[in-house]
């Protein structure tokens, strides 16, 4: 497997309350989550969610990995997947989705952190 080395792998600030894919892997990748930043951006305090289906867009309870979690006005929360390089989020289908959810309309920028990995296929 080739490594893309770790980067930005999606943004997005949700309009409305909710929960929208942030990143799928494409076709033959093989990715690792492993770091999820979340800003408010209002000055209010508001809730957020975050959902992994490996292989669709089920974003309720039965994939949540954090369910109406309290952000404070003006904050960040940095969650942090892997401290050591190696583990992280696995995510190895084309149809699997982390997707994010906001408790208060355009409050929340969710940036998320990662790598992707080429998968080889044999002939």
């Amino acid at each position: 497997m080739s490594t893309s080395g770790r980067k930005q792998l999606g943004q997005s600030r949700p309009a409305n309350t909710t929960a929208v894919s942030i990143y799928s892997p494409g076709a033959d990748i093989e990715a690792r989550i492993y770091l999820i930043i979340i800003t408010n951006t209002t000055g209010s305090d508001t809730t957020f969610r975050i959902f992994h289906d490996e292989d669709g867009t089920t974003y309720n309870e039965t994939t949540a990995l954090y369910f109406d979690q309290t952000i404070t006005a003006n904050n960040s929360a940095i969650l942090i997947f892997d401290n050591t390089g190696q583990d992280g989020i696995a995510m190895e289908t084309a149809a699997g989705n982390l997707a994010v959810r906001t408790g208060t309309n355009d409050a929340l920028t969710f940036t998320v952190y990662g790598s992707e990995l080429d998968k080889i296929i044999n002939a």
